[in-house]
């Protein structure tokens, strides 16, 4: 008797409006992420509605500029193995190059610890990453006077799902240092 995989479903047509970028992103070491509750009962699953963390710890936001920052997800199958996972990358702009960004930046990177991240993004939703690394961080200080100073900071994970959409209230969001 042959496996049975779930059933497909559709997409349907979206009359909303539909913006790229980021406008925020909050990041926390992963071992302090006790628990995610995650939905799991259609049609509301794929979504995350609480965040269990360690006491006295919460989210850091990480201020970026609009038009500056953004998050891919490219899922690889390996049709011979069986296996697929999904590579999700979140590149940021920080803008004007100065010693408190310069040590931010190598915090996160310390240790090639893992990192959660929740992004909200143009259209005004909010995303899920577990398990982030910063794998890259560059730039400078540009060559003209319009170019400004900047840093580059990517982050990346692999992950057996797409980013889970984070539907909790503004108040939850802010309990967990979500400010944005």
């Amino acid at each position: 008797m042959p496996n049975v995989c779930q059933a497909l479903e559709a997409v349907a047509k979206s009359c909303e409006n539909n913006s790229g970028g980021l406008h925020g992103i909050a990041l926390i070491p992963q071992d302090d992420v006790v628990s995610v509750t995650v939905n799991t009962v259609a049609p509301g699953d794929w979504e995350v509605t609480a965040f269990s963390l360690t006491p006295t710890i919460t989210f850091t936001d990480y201020y970026i500029r609009r038009n500056t920052s953004n998050y891919t997800e490219e899922l690889a199958a390996d049709l011979v193995n069986g296996s697929s996972f999904v590579t999700q990358t979140i590149n940021l702009m920080f803008h004007r190059r100065e010693m408190a960004t310069s040590r931010a930046i190598k915090i996160l990177g310390s240790g090639q610890q893992y990192l959660s991240a929740i992004v909200k993004d143009a259209n005004g939703k909010y995303w899920y990453f577990p398990y982030m690394q910063l794998s890259a961080s560059g730039e400078g200080s540009g060559t003209a006077r319009a170019d400004g100073s900047k840093y580059s900071v990517t982050l990346v994970a692999e992950n057996e799902f797409l980013a889970y959409e984070v539907t909790m209230t503004p108040a939850a969001l802010q309990a967990i240092g979500v400010n944005f």
